[in-house]
């Protein structure tokens, strides 16, 4: 009795992963920084990527101007980068993870949330003043909405 081996992937043999990095990558960095602009600092919005900043210059970054803040921006886009990176590439041996990219997705952007704070932030120069409650709460469910799933839906539009 002969059996065929058929596959169910659904990763195509022609995954772009530049477009499907960079677009879920930019639409995150995009969509957190307006999201941190809209919560922290509607009325200063410099202040926000000059707080990205920090994360390398420390208190001196608020004093830079516009100039720390493009640089608050490029690093907040790289890491918005990274992380479509990570997912994609983890998508590649973990095939679920396009399979099931809502759910996963999810808890991508709340593993990313996790790990921003509790290892990135505490390891920069960044002063490490703690937000009430109600605005961790939202941040978390804004990286799961506007973080993970975003990256695991581009991931899976250039996958197929």
């Amino acid at each position: 009795m002969a059996f065929a081996i058929t596959s169910t992937s659904v990763l195509s043999p022609t995954s772009r992963p530049f477009p499907a990095i960079v677009v879920g990558g930019l639409i995150v960095g995009v969509l957190d920084l307006a999201y941190a602009i809209l919560v922290y600092s509607p009325n200063k919005p410099i202040l926000v990527p000059q707080a990205i900043a920090s994360g390398v210059f420390g208190m001196p970054s608020y004093a830079g101007g516009a100039l720390t803040a493009a640089v608050g921006v490029f690093f907040h886009f790289v890491i918005a980068l990274g992380a479509a990176a990570v997912y994609y590439h983890a998508s590649r041996k973990l095939e679920i993870l396009v399979k099931r990219a809502v759910p996963l997705g999810l808890v991508y952007g709340a593993l990313v949330y996790f790990f921003m704070h509790l290892v990135v932030v505490p390891l920069s120069a960044a002063s490490t003043g703690h937000a009430p409650l109600i605005y961790q709460a939202a941040e978390f469910v804004e990286h799961c909405l506007l973080v993970g799933l975003p990256i695991a839906l581009s991931v899976r539009h250039f996958s197929r």
